[in-house]
């Protein structure tokens, strides 16, 4: 009885505690699909704080936005495009299809990384149908897994995706997205996405949103990401969030 009442004052006092604080919440930002845009690209990059640049393989400035990423201390993905639903056959550059043999896969996959220097993660572009894939996605987890230090990004184009289960089977560091900014594009929707964002950082403790660098979205980050400090939530790099899935695994 005296031990209960001393751990449950300890508790208490804890609680109240001065020197006691919540964890602050942490936001990661991805900027996806930047190749084909050379000043929007550039701009993104611009951003305050630790935003990442999802590259596109084999697109015309991809390499050039890569090195100019990380040139400002920018974390860098490969922005993997694989097939969708509503794709109809059309193959994107170092675009991954469900017709591909083990080998054929592997090859893609290595080409696609090596368009894009600087990448320390891969995000899937698009995906809805490869995703649910469980054979494919037990390759594409190999093959970051075979690449140290490599982390996966669901982009979650579709609830049926079975990424994030296949990346836990196959012990690869690996989250998916909670907000797109611009599902529509506007001022005003974007804004209203980023609030979501804080909110559901704030009640989970962190969340993970991708945009893209459209004018809209891109003014409205500029305006808002240096206000976040004061709100109390911390902008983090992707690899950082990660980490504690990395110390887990």
């Amino acid at each position: 009885m005296i031990r209960y009442w001393f751990l449950l004052t300890a508790t208490l006092l804890l609680s109240v505690s001065p020197g006691y604080a919540e964890p602050q919440p942490r936001i990661s930002i991805i900027i996806d699909d930047l190749g084909y845009q050379l000043e929007l690209g550039r701009r993104a990059i611009r951003l305050p704080g630790p935003v990442a640049f999802a590259v596109l393989p084999g697109t015309p400035h991809g390499s050039r936005l890569a090195q100019f990423a990380n040139d400002r201390g920018k974390e860098v993905l490969l922005h993997l495009p694989l097939e969708s639903v509503d794709q109809d056959g059309r193959i994107e550059p170092g675009g991954i299809t469900l017709d591909m043999s083990r080998t054929g896969f592997k090859a893609a996959f290595a080409d696609a990384l090596a368009t894009v220097p600087f990448a320390i993660g891969v995000s899937s572009h698009r995906g809805s149908l490869l995703t649910r894939h469980p054979g494919h996605m037990a390759w594409l987890m190999q093959e970051i897994g075979a690449r140290e230090d490599l982390f996966f990004i669901d982009s979650y184009t579709t609830h049926e995706s079975v990424a994030l289960m296949v990346a836990a089977e196959a012990g690869v560091v690996a989250t998916r997205r909670d907000v797109f900014l611009d599902h529509e594009r506007s001022i005003e929707a974007v804004t209203l996405e980023f609030e979501r964002l804080k909110s559901l950082a704030r009640r989970n403790g962190q969340a993970v949103a991708i945009g893209h660098p459209f004018p809209e979205t891109l003014e409205v980050l500029e305006r808002q990401l240096p206000l976040l400090e004061a709100e109390g939530i911390e902008v983090v790099t992707i690899s950082r969030l990660l980490q504690q899935e990395r110390n887990r695994i």
